[in-house]
């Protein structure tokens, strides 16, 4: 967590962990799913997991440890993925890092009406406007969200843009994973 804020919330910190380990594999990456663990608790009922992690002499007691879950499949639309997932009660939060492509505001008026999904995606990829970025998507069971947006062009890690609200639409299908 070299480059997270301290005073940053637990999940702010999280998410913020998660956007850098994802920086540090590059670019052109899969989807990412983590589970979010409190870190004190991890410490006291599973000190053999900690130790593996390295969390046995972190000073701070407080904060959340993201835990890599197996890979996302790719082959299945995320949000039929999701829809499958269910938490076990010691997970407390969960994030996603997802790579895409997007649109300035700007282009909303271009978008040709009546294409497939398939067809639509081949005219944002062929956009002259478009970016790349990794969406991070850290949302709690208690309803908080937080969310690190990094540009390819602005890959550095002072030009990450955080936010409760940037993703909205993947904090609620995260959420989702703890509806009961």
């Amino acid at each position: 967590m070299s480059n997270t804020p301290m005073a940053a919330s637990p999940l702010t910190r999280a998410v913020l962990e998660i956007d850098e380990y994802a920086s540090g594999l590059g670019w052109d990456q899969p989807a990412r799913l983590f589970a979010l663990v409190d870190t004190a608790r991890l410490r006291a009922q599973e000190p053999s997991l900690a130790a593996q992690l390295g969390l046995q002499d972190e000073p701070e007691i407080t904060g959340l440890t993201p835990i890599e879950q197996d890979e996302v499949p790719a082959d299945k639309p995320l949000d039929e993925f999701l829809a499958t997932i269910a938490w076990p009660d010691a997970v407390v939060g969960c994030a996603l890092t997802v790579e895409r492509l997007m649109l300035p505001p700007s282009a909303e008026a271009q978008v040709p009406q009546g294409l497939s999904e398939a067809k639509l995606a081949r005219w944002v990829a062929d956009h002259p406007d478009r970016q790349e970025v990794r969406m991070t998507v850290g949302v709690l069971r208690d309803g908080a969200r937080d969310s690190a947006l990094r540009l390819r062009d602005k890959d550095a890690p002072t030009e990450v843009l955080t936010g409760a609200g940037l993703v909205p639409g993947l904090a609620e299908a995260l959420s989702a994973t703890f509806a009961e």
